[in-house]
């Protein structure tokens, strides 16, 4: 993680002194900044507040929008809506958990992938569908999700799946 600049966290945290919310409105200005909130931020802020840090990460924890953990650099999403449940989108979930040795909700060791599943991504005729950075692969078959993941792998010459 970059350095924490302690003179940006406390201009933020005085931009928001004394405004109803301000706790959510500078942890949203922090999760922009960085992609999620770094633990050595919410410390920072805990003492330049004197909110207790137990309070700010009931917040952090509370608001879907808050990561904990910096962001990988692509985003898998795997429609679980009714047509590709139907069609087998948990087995190509399985494959990529499988492949990337994580779990949805988890991101891989190296920081490329991050692996979530979602309700539906409105491209039901294309029936099951894996998105990766909004990139739309439908009719997926298990037996092509290397080569799909591959293709973000063999971009950076990095980790190979």
């Amino acid at each position: 993680m970059e350095n924490i600049n302690t003179e940006e966290i406390k201009s933020l945290i005085q931009k928001w002194k004394g405004k109803d919310g301000n706790l959510v409105m500078i942890l949203h200005e922090i999760q922009n900044r960085y992609g999620y909130v770094p633990r050595p931020v919410s410390l920072e802020v805990s003492k330049e507040t004197g909110i207790p840090l137990a309070r700010i990460y009931e917040v952090i924890t509370f608001y879907n929008y808050f990561e904990l953990c910096p962001p990988a650099k692509h985003t898998i999403s795997v429609c679980m809506g009714t047509a590709c449940y139907l069609k087998g989108a948990p087995e190509l979930l399985e494959e990529i958990e499988t492949l990337l040795h994580v779990q949805e909700g988890q991101s891989t060791e190296d920081g490329q992938f991050h692996v979530n599943v979602v309700r539906c991504l409105g491209c039901c005729g294309l029936a099951p569908v894996v998105s990766i950075d909004g990139k739309i692969f439908g009719k997926v078959k298990k037996s092509e999700i290397m080569e799909i993941l591959s293709r973000y792998t063999h971009e950076e010459n990095n980790v190979k799946v």
